[in-house]
């Protein structure tokens, strides 16, 4: 019997109603290859040397297995299931069920020697259902074709190769195959002591099978209906994904714009620091160079005390000059005349009081516009002070509410998770850098030769 073709049935990714979980240990798995793999490796060589030939794009073939899959010529592959008697005379836990798997086993061994064209990826064995009995999964291909691939699937011609030429509507070359086989495997029951029991035709004997496909049907049913309820399952597992991306994306837009505000932060923050310190340094130098200014202006104002009190001591002392016979004019000497006492006696003194008068003179002027100076200048370093201490102030105001942003950053981190906040961030930069990149004037360069 042949049928649609089930790899996962075969190999019991899932169990229909009539299977028994517990026995399915006994089945046996001769091969399960991924059909994909199996067309890879028998026609990907003459598929490249079939796109080699094509002159237009339109006629090449990208994918094989999907050009058959969508065609209507051939199938990409097909099964048949093997099996002898029934359940009621063949039953898989009875003993001449043991004797059937035997013969069905003896009968696979044989398969693929007998029909070198017809390439098996998947062969089971199933116990566990009521009748031991064979799935058997092919790929019919042939060789050296002149149109298409040269290697190709094609039943017609991978059954021609083994011998089966096709005739009249009854005999063609898949009746004659199956025909074939049928007789093989009657041969191989009579050396196990079972006799086929032919009942009109092969066909009408083969009435079991008949029953087994109803079967396979109303698993085909039940499973539809089971993907019918998974569907809407998968349905609502979309609409809950796709309402998850979108909370997810409002989350990720959210991180973005709190990522590029904490990173503004963060260079703002970097600079607020580079500034205050660069500040704090600014007002420690005027601090020192005013502590200088105010030990000059007192040393000045000591000197201007010492003059005051070298001025008081003067004007206590001022008789010293009156007295003192250095600061006295002498009486014009006998015989002086007033020439010679104008040139000796009244203009050298005279000149020495001019001297110290313009000495005097010069240094208070001196003084006191050093005095002024330091004064003015000391008045700046305070207002500069001010200035910079207000700015400190600033600053420090600034640094603290950067610090409560990062305080909100953790509690976005704690919310939603440290790596999933970093992840967002991660992906923002490389975004910012493709934005970038894409900016940024490409350059070019001439070659000289």
């Amino acid at each position: 019997m042949t049928g649609k073709g089930s790899v996962n049935h075969n190999s019991r990714k899932f169990h229909a109603k009539n299977t028994d979980p517990e026995r399915s240990s006994l089945n046996v798995e001769y091969c399960n290859e991924n059909i994909k793999d199996v067309y890879h490796e028998l026609f990907d060589e003459a598929l490249i040397q079939y796109n080699e030939k094509q002159t237009r794009s339109d006629r090449r073939i990208d994918d094989y297995y999907e050009k058959i899959c969508s065609g209507k010529q051939e199938k990409p592959f097909h099964e048949i299931i093997v099996q002898i008697g029934n359940k009621d005379d063949m039953g898989a836990k009875t003993e001449d069920g043991q004797i059937a798997a035997k013969i069905l086993d003896e009968y696979m061994q044989g398969f693929r020697q007998r029909n070198p064209t017809l390439r098996v990826f998947s062969a089971h064995l199933h116990m566990d259902e009521a009748t031991p009995h064979l799935h058997i999964d092919f790929i019919p291909y042939t060789t050296g074709s002149k149109r298409g691939l040269e290697t190709r699937v094609s039943l017609k011609k991978a059954l021609a190769e083994l011998g089966f030429k096709g005739g009249t509507r009854s005999e063609t070359e898949r009746n004659q195959w199956a025909a074939a086989e049928k007789e093989q495997l009657s041969a191989i029951m009579l050396r196990h002591g079972i006799e086929w029991e032919k009942k009109g035709t092969h066909e009408k004997h083969l009435s079991v099978l008949d029953f087994e496909k109803k079967e396979r049907a109303k698993e085909v049913a039940e499973l539809e209906q089971e993907i019918s309820g998974s569907k809407e399952e998968l349905s609502d597992i979309l609409h809950q994904q796709t309402v998850a991306e979108q909370e997810t994306e409002q989350i990720r837009r959210e991180g973005e714009a709190i990522r590029q505000e904490v990173s503004e932060l963060s260079v703002s923050n970097h600079l607020l620091k580079e500034q205050a310190e660069t500040l704090t340094e600014d007002k420690e130098k005027r601090l020192s160079e005013n502590e200088k200014l105010e030990k000059q202006q007192k040393k000045l104002q000591q000197e201007l005390n010492k003059m005051a009190q070298s001025k008081e001591v003067m004007e206590r002392n001022i008789h010293v000059y009156d007295e003192d016979a250095e600061w006295q004019l002498p009486e014009p000497g006998t015989l002086m005349s007033a020439k010679a006492y104008r040139d000796k006696k009244a203009l050298p003194l005279v000149e020495k009081l001019k001297e110290i008068v313009k000495s005097l003179t010069i240094k208070c002027v001196q003084l006191t516009e050093q005095g002024k100076k330091l004064t003015a200048k000391v008045d700046g370093q305070k207002i500069q002070i001010s200035r910079l201490t207000d700015k400190v102030m600033e600053q420090s105001d600034t640094i603290d509410r950067l610090q409560e942003k990062v305080s909100d950053l953790g509690r976005l981190e704690r919310h939603f998770g440290r790596e999933q906040v970093q992840s967002i961030v991660e992906r923002s930069k490389a975004l910012e850098q493709a934005e970038r990149a894409k900016k940024r004037p490409k350059r070019t360069f001439e070659m000289s030769r």
